[in-house]
């Protein structure tokens, strides 16, 4: 059975990342073995059922035409790693809570931990791929793990970050913009290099594949969700403006949109971001500027997220002021918990932060999401009273006002006069997604307050 295939491929981690990108490099290339293996024996258990543990268009019928011939999810770690040619290693990295660097450094125990498994159980030379995104530098630290044993095995340590964007992920996979694969510059670092471009090539052009040194490689990565994150700030930015001017942000970003220096992607104003990357490497980068001393640099970057916690908390301000300086008592319906759509990822989201504040102003608070509320329930653990419900018709019976957390097209195709007659009066509509008909909506009888545009009411 092993013989028939070229190589064997693992993957460390069978998350957001892993998951799905091995599923697609099984997909587009039967010839090799892959298999994924985690700590977690019930998220294995859910990838090898019909139920899997990651929600995203597409992934469901690609892991159903491999699962069981060409990939496999396993719980044996170390017998994985005897078994392999390329490890790619896809553990989570979170920000540090404790000890220095807390709140801006990555925590890298569980890399760390990885590494040295590797090391131990590793019978062969291997080629090890850094998949997570990663401080500049962790490389170095990887090959001093694996190197630290006398014996007469080689690593070569790669690194090729993802750029996978969630409800998107398997479109990003099968048709990507780029592929980066960053390697030291010698002449077993090229050559390892050459090995991964060579699974890459079964599906993307050469030209999409960028061929780098391993620094570059690494900081490319916190550098691209730096920049995408820049943009959503800057626009979420203005739109507070546009509110104070009656200035429409939708028309203000469309103009400038148009300028084919700065293109239309990521000005779309709202709630603020979310996700498990920006903020998190947007705050790496932050510590790695003040790390080598670059403090002006570091406070730019540090610019970007705190407007967007200054936005999430403007729209708690805004809901406050505009139902007549109290929540105290009033039902309010979320409308989205994952923090975009078409995933039921709730990592970093704005509704967690929007909810814990409606919570603290004594509002009662009931949430609907296609996807994402048991996640919601498990990051809502410790407060009680909270209704989840997914049918949003019986979610907004008898509720005061709707704040739309989540772009689900869900939320544009609902009769909103069934809606408007259900519940309480006066009703109010706070858009965080710029995603209703508000129009449409105010003629219904809603009092809509928008992002960055100026509010419809009816008082």
């Amino acid at each position: 059975m092993e013989n028939k295939f070229q190589k064997n491929i693992l993957c460390i981690g069978a998350g957001y990342v892993g998951g799905p990108t091995m599923a697609m490099i099984a997909y587009k290339c039967p010839q090799y073995k892959v298999t994924v293996v985690d700590i977690n024996h019930e998220r294995i258990k859910q990838w090898n059922s019909s139920e899997l543990p990651v929600y995203e268009p597409g992934l469901d019928e690609v892991v159903r035409a491999t699962r069981g011939k060409n990939l496999f999810f396993d719980i044996d770690i170390e017998k994985g790693i005897k078994e392999s040619d390329i490890i790619f290693v896809g553990v989570n990295t979170p920000t540090k809570t404790f000890g220095a660097g807390a709140g801006m450094a990555a925590d890298l125990q569980y890399w760390e931990k990885t590494a040295r498994q590797i090391r131990e159980a590793a019978e062969s030379s291997k080629i090890v791929i850094e998949k997570c995104t990663l401080p500049v530098k962790t490389a170095l630290a990887m090959e001093r793990i694996l190197t630290s044993k006398n014996s007469n095995i080689s690593f070569e340590i790669i690194s090729n970050p993802e750029f996978l964007a969630e409800g998107t992920a398997m479109n990003d996979l099968e048709f990507p913009d780029r592929v980066l694969i960053g390697s030291r510059e010698t002449e077993s670092g090229i050559k390892a290099r050459n090995e991964i471009v060579e699974i890459y090539k079964n599906w993307v052009p050469k030209e999409r594949i960028i061929e780098s040194n391993i620094w570059s490689s690494e900081l490319s990565k916190l550098v691209a969700n730096a920049f995408l994150a820049q943009r959503i700030s800057s626009i979420n930015a203005v739109s507070a403006l546009c509110e104070k001017t009656d200035a429409n942000v939708k028309e203000v970003s469309r103009a400038i949109g148009f300028d084919s220096r700065l293109g239309a992607k990521f000005l779309n104003a709202s709630v603020g971001f979310g996700g498990s990357c920006f903020k998190k490497d947007i705050l790496n980068l932050v510590y790695l500027c003040k790390s080598y001393g670059l403090d002006e640099v570091a406070d730019y970057w540090e610019g970007v997220v705190k407007i967007n916690e200054y936005q999430k908390e403007r729209f708690v301000l805004n809901m406050l002021s505009s139902m007549f300086n109290t929540l105290a008592g009033k039902k309010i319906c979320l409308f989205g918990f994952a923090f975009k759509a078409d995933t039921g990822d709730t990592r970093e989201t704005p509704a967690l932060y929007i909810a814990k504040r409606l919570i603290e102003e004594r509002a009662e608070l009931i949430i609907t999401d296609p996807k994402a509320l048991q996640n919601a329930r498990i990051d809502l653990g410790g407060i009680d009273g909270i209704v989840y419900e997914e049918d949003p018709y019986k979610a907004v019976v008898g509720c005061d006002a709707i704040a739309v957390m989540t772009e689900w097209s869900l939320y544009n195709k609902l009769d909103y006069v069934v809606i408007y007659k259900s519940m309480t009066k006066p009703s109010f509509i706070f858009d965080g997604r710029n995603i209703l008909d508000h129009n449409q909506l105010y003629k219904i009888g809603f009092n809509v307050f928008p992002i960055g545009r100026p509010p419809l009411t009816h008082y």
